[in-house]
């Protein structure tokens, strides 16, 4: 274990240079708030950058602040977030500027454990909006993260345990820099330790002290438990057509559809 934290504590000296010279430019990197943080972080849950950006732009058009999405009509959110899928998303964005609004005057908590109380918003999200937003020493891990600190520290942890990888990361955060630390992790894991293709070690800024590198275990590495088989329903779907048209139901809140 301490071989592990020996590597991944130079991490920072390796990533943060890099980070300056090859970091992706994204709206929310270049006006930086805790509130476009954390709209931001949540779009891209299970979804591609490229395909968030528009979205992005035009959500905080329409919404600037959380006062502002706070106040919004469902309806129109819904209608804004068309194509993003995973609606849940949008809903607890809406209850949690709410409660930003009413409970906290409209400035986001800066405390983790307040933080995750809000509705959508888990260990990475509130990592991210600590480190980036408040400069808070605070480690944000995904799954990028959680890929480049096991090839990195050779770590051979099922990586769904995160509470062990979080001591891991969070004793490495340099004090200083501890947002751009976590988003040179992330654009590492996104564009050069990649995760269904041969990594790019020629290119990594962390290939000199790399253990899985050393070893030639980079396809090995991160460790998965095999995942569980996926359960199947039937569903019965009807079609009802009129002359005014087609007789559409809205889905509800909770359950498989939602």
């Amino acid at each position: 274990m301490d071989a592990i934290q020996e590597k991944l504590n130079r991490l920072p000296g390796a990533l943060l240079p890099w980070y300056r010279e090859n970091r992706r430019v994204l709206p929310w990197r270049e006006q930086v708030s805790a509130y476009r943080t954390w709209v931001s972080e949540i779009m891209l849950q299970q979804t591609r950058v490229a395909a968030v950006i528009p979205y992005f732009q035009r959500f905080m058009a329409a919404y600037p602040s959380v006062e502002a999405l706070a106040a919004c009509d469902e309806g129109q959110l819904m209608k804004l977030w068309e194509g993003l899928g995973y609606y849940s998303r949008a809903r607890n964005l809406r209850r949690a500027a709410q409660i930003v609004a009413e409970q906290y005057g409209g400035a986001f908590p800066r405390t983790y454990e307040e933080l995750t109380a809000l509705p959508g918003i888990g260990d990475y999200t509130a990592g991210a909006i600590l480190s980036i937003a408040f400069g808070e020493p605070v480690p944000a891990v995904d799954g990028n993260v959680l890929r480049v600190a096991a090839r990195v520290g050779g770590c051979r942890l099922d990586i769904l345990d995160r509470r062990q990888f979080r001591r891991w990361m969070e004793a490495a955060m340099p004090r200083g820099a501890p947002g751009a630390f976590n988003q040179a992790r992330m654009d590492l894991g996104a564009g050069v330790c990649l995760p269904n293709s041969a990594p790019l070690c020629d290119s990594c800024p962390a290939a000199a002290f790399c253990a899985a590198r050393e070893q030639g275990c980079q396809r090995e590495l991160p460790v998965r438990a095999p995942k569980k088989e996926k359960r199947r329903e039937e569903k019965t779907v009807f079609l009802l057509l009129g002359p005014e048209g087609v007789a559409l139901r809205q889905r509800p809140d909770t359950g498989l559809l939602a």
